[in-house]
């Protein structure tokens, strides 16, 4: 018979560091990937990590581009911490693989699940029990690793299947940041004007496709790269399409003005995998407006004291990886759009 640890719907018995009193995993140092698992866990057969951009940036950088020192720091980090959490940025990932072995007292009434289904985790690689025997590829262009090991899901995590109808490895490209077109679903109304900055990039794209299906919302997307620029330029749910380094607030802030003749973003979107643009965010809001960080590489002090040195009376909300229904919605939206499936098989297949 099957050996479990106790049921622990939070893997608070899991944290290894620091062991003097009980935190999450998400807060813990390290924690423990080891078998067997609890009575309430899911084991996944892991086959890639889609690793957060800003933090696959964030690594690729340090390392200068060398996928052989990259595999080294990414088995290091997860060797030293029992999960993908990087340290600079603070972000993590998600995984697809296959269940391998699900727990007596998993949730299987509102989690219905079967082993061998083939699922893509739809929390942190930050907080999740994660082992890795062999790296096989580095896709460095996809931020996504190739592996072979195990992973394991708590009671209170979510996932998605792998769908049929729609490549793997674009499914895994979107469900990686699904929380971001469902939060906009949430944020946005009626004729508003909606600025994205990151608008080229996976959240991006999604983001501005799911604004334009609000009536009367026009569009604005920033960003820098300028194969980022022509692509957002032939899709016909983006209205206009600004180049600018977001990290340059100033010049941001006069695009948009001169765009929108002084009235400014109702809505601000910041999805950019890289640091210290808050403040080109801000700027770009009108008085009263939102603005919404989903992004990792922001600095959550920078931006309300940021805001608060310039007189903005704007709402800002911190971006929620998760949005009930947003795996469904995310997956929705690439079977209704032909153009931005394209662009994501394009991008990820």
């Amino acid at each position: 018979m099957a050996q479990f640890r106790k049921a622990d719907p939070f893997g608070i018995q899991r944290v290894s560091l620091p062991q003097d009193r009980p935190i999450l995993p998400q807060q813990a140092e390290a924690i423990d990937p080891s078998l067997p698992i609890a009575e309430d866990e899911l084991l996944i057969e892991v086959e890639s990590l889609n690793v957060d951009s800003a933090s696959f940036r964030q690594i690729s950088e340090a390392c200068k581009g060398d996928p052989a020192l990259i595999e080294k720091h990414i088995l290091d980090l997860i060797a030293r911490r029992g999960k993908l959490h990087n340290p600079v940025t603070g972000s993590g990932g998600m995984l697809v693989g296959r269940v391998a072995q699900i727990g007596p007292a998993f949730p299987q009434a509102d989690k219905p699940v079967r082993i061998g289904d083939r699922i893509a985790t739809m929390v942190s690689l930050s907080l999740t029990p994660l082992q890795i025997r062999k790296v096989r590829q580095i896709h460095p262009k996809k931020d996504r690793l190739d592996v072979e090991g195990h992973a394991i899901l708590f009671a209170s995590g979510l996932f998605a299947r792998i769908p049929d109808d729609i490549p793997e490895t674009v499914a895994l490209a979107a469900l990686d940041v699904a929380g971001a077109p469902a939060q906009t679903r949430n944020l946005v109304q009626e004729n508003q004007t909606v600025v994205v900055i990151g608008g080229g990039g996976k959240s991006g794209l999604l983001c501005l496709y799911q604004a334009k299906q609000t009536l009367g919302v026009r569009t604005i997307a920033i960003d820098y790269a300028q194969e980022s620029l022509e692509r957002l330029s032939e899709l016909s749910f983006v209205d206009e399409v600004v180049q600018a380094d977001a990290r340059d607030a100033v010049s941001v802030m006069e695009k948009v003005w001169a765009l929108t003749k002084g009235k400014m973003a109702d809505l601000v979107i910041n999805v950019a995998n890289v640091p210290e643009t808050e403040m080109a965010s801000i700027l770009s809001c009108r008085r009263k407006g939102t603005v919404y960080f989903f992004s990792m590489a922001t600095n959550f002090t920078r931006a309300a004291l940021g805001a608060e040195g310039v007189g903005a009376d704007i709402e800002l909300r911190i971006g929620n990886g998760y949005t009930e229904g947003h795996a469904e919605l995310t997956l929705d939206i690439l079977r209704d759009s032909v153009d931005l499936r394209r662009v994501f098989t394009e991008l990820y297949s």
